[in-house]
Order: structure tokens, then C-alpha cells, then sequence
């Protein structure tokens, strides 16, 4: 993280403008589009320039729900094997997690019993996670289907969405 991620923070750290502040992780395998839907989610914003996550990055947003400002802490994790030990120190004090796999690719979605696997090694008991198929607009390279994301999620017993970080489809944290 350079030098003005760091200043950022510490301002924000120094912001107690808000009532409530939850730390979300965004897991999954590399190119899945985690730091695509943190910066739609973010900023609004999109590009198809794919740049690698070296590690982890995080972006601050602040959200209303019942007249209270909540602040989100939300850390884009490096989906690569080597960087693994360091994604997972960050596990222990996330409250939730969102899960993404991409439904063209279905190795990401092979992948999701792994992570969960992790969620529930590093992280607490009662950690709300989300699993998010993404690329849901590039329908005609679809290899996972909704329907076995949702029987997925319910075998899991976690919510589940379809999104593109790219049209800004059900780009929400809806459920913490």
C-alpha cells in the first residue's frame, strides 16, 4: 500500500463521524473481479484494465441503514496462493465476508469450499458471509449456473447473489 493509502487511513481513522464500523473481507480466486466490484461498490466506477492485487487494499465507505451511519472497511484480498498467509491475518477481525466466484470460470467456483474452509479457520464463529457469482452479464460464457450457485449457498447457509461489477448489477452489501 503506498505511501497516500496511508495518510488516507489515518484520517479516516481519525473521522468519528459514525455510529457503527464493520470490517468486510472480498475472498475468492485471483481475476474473479474482487477489486472490480470494490471499486464499483466504492467509487462507481469500472475498468477492464486487470491489475493483479498485490496482498491486500482496502477502501472506506459510509452507508445510512435505520438513521445510523455505518462505516465500512472493506479489504480487497490478492486471490494468488502466495499471498495467502498474509490475506488470512486479516481474517480474525472481519465481520463478513463476500465470497466470489466468476460464472464463467469454474474452477472459481470449485474453489468456494476452500474458502469457506478458511473463513472458518481464521475468522470468528458468527462471521456473516455472502457468496457473489460475478461476471453475471457475460451470460453467453456462463459455465455456472444461478441455479447451482443458489444450491450452493443454501447447502452453505449463506445468502447468495449474482452480480457484475461491470453493468453494476446488485453491486450492494444488502445483507450485514
Amino acid at each position: 500500500m503506498g505511501g497516500g493509502g496511508d495518510m488516507k487511513w489515518q484520517k479516516d481513522a481519525a473521522d468519528q463521524n459514525f455510529d457503527y464500523m464493520f470490517k468486510l473481507l472480498i475472498i475468492g480466486n485471483s481475476s474473479v473481479g474482487k477489486t472490480s466490484f470494490l471499486f464499483r461498490y466504492a467509487d462507481d466506477s469500472f475498468t477492464s484494465a486487470f491489475v493483479s492485487t498485490v496482498g491486500i487494499d482496502f477502501k472506506v465507505k459510509t452507508v445510512f441503514r435505520h438513521d445510523k451511519r455505518v462505516k465500512l472497511q472493506i479489504w480487497d484480498t490478492a486471490g494468488q496462493e502466495r499471498y495467502r498467509t498474509i490475506t488470512t491475518a486479516y481474517y480474525r477481525g472481519a465481520m463478513g465476508f463476500i465470497l466470489m466466484y466468476d460464472i464463467t470460470n469454474e474452477e472459481s467456483f470449485n474453489s468456494v469450499q476452500d474458502w469457506v474452509t478458511q473463513i472458518k479457520t481464521y475468522s470468528w464463529d458468527n462471521a456473516q458471509v455472502i457468496l457473489v457469482g460475478n461476471k453475471c452479464d457475460m451470460e453467453e460464457e456462463r459455465v455456472v449456473s444461478a441455479e447451482r450457485g443458489r444450491q450452493l449457498a443454501e447447502q452453505l447457509g449463506v445468502e447468495f447473489y449474482e452480480t457484475s461489477a461491470k453493468e453494476n448489477i446488485n453491486v450492494k452489501v444488502k445483507s450485514f
